[in-house]
């Protein structure tokens, strides 16, 4: 046996070892790698809930090339060989800006596509829900701000403001998180809590 075979059965055998492990059901592995790529972050608009998802995924890299934002990414293996290549959103970093370009491509049907309307895009996105904590946001600590509403791609429908611009999140919020990108605190007072459904 040559070396390059030996390399290559070991890494066989390791890849292995971790699928079995991967396959067992609550170990402790398998926990923490669904804990690790489960950190909190957006798929993009139109996905189908999270099982459906990764098993329609193909990993091919189009939505992203698409995305006029850039703000979509990829899970690395670290992530776990499940999510591993699936594409992801942090909005505190870059948000969604509602193109729906990434549903019109997919060749799967892992995002749906979804008509650049408003009203298709609030019956159809649930990317998540924007969460304001009032001990961190500036209007609720009476200094008027409003950059979240002013930020929001749909004003009025997903968020509101009061007195003082005091930021109220409505039902209709589809979670794509321009107010978490544009908030001006550190950390952000207005988040997006991912839908995993």
């Amino acid at each position: 046996m040559n070396r390059r075979t030996f390399v290559l059965a070991a890494l066989g055998g390791i890849a292995a070892t971790l699928l079995a492990i991967k396959a067992v059901p609550g170990s402790a592995w398998a926990a923490n790698r669904v804990q690790q790529y489960r950190m909190r972050f957006l798929r993009p608009p139109g996905a189908l809930p999270e099982t459906d998802f990764l098993s329609s995924c193909i990993r091919c890299g189009q939505c992203a090339e698409v995305c006029p934002n850039h703000c979509i990414q990829y899970f690395d293996l670290q992530s776990g060989v499940e999510a591993m290549g699936t594409p992801y959103i942090i909005p505190r970093q870059q948000a969604c800006i509602l193109c729906m370009k990434c549903g019109d491509i997919c060749p799967t049907g892992a995002l749906a596509p979804i008509a650049h309307t408003a009203e298709a895009i609030i019956d159809n996105v649930a990317m998540g829900r924007a969460r304001v904590d009032e001990s961190l946001c500036l209007s609720f600590q009476g200094k008027t701000c409003g950059v979240c509403y002013r930020a929001c791609p749909l004003p009025d429908i997903s968020l509101r403001v009061g007195r003082l611009e005091q930021p109220h999140v409505l039902d209709q919020c589809v979670g794509c998180g321009i107010c978490e990108r544009a908030c001006i605190q550190m950390p952000q007072a207005i988040r997006v809590i991912p839908d995993y459904s």
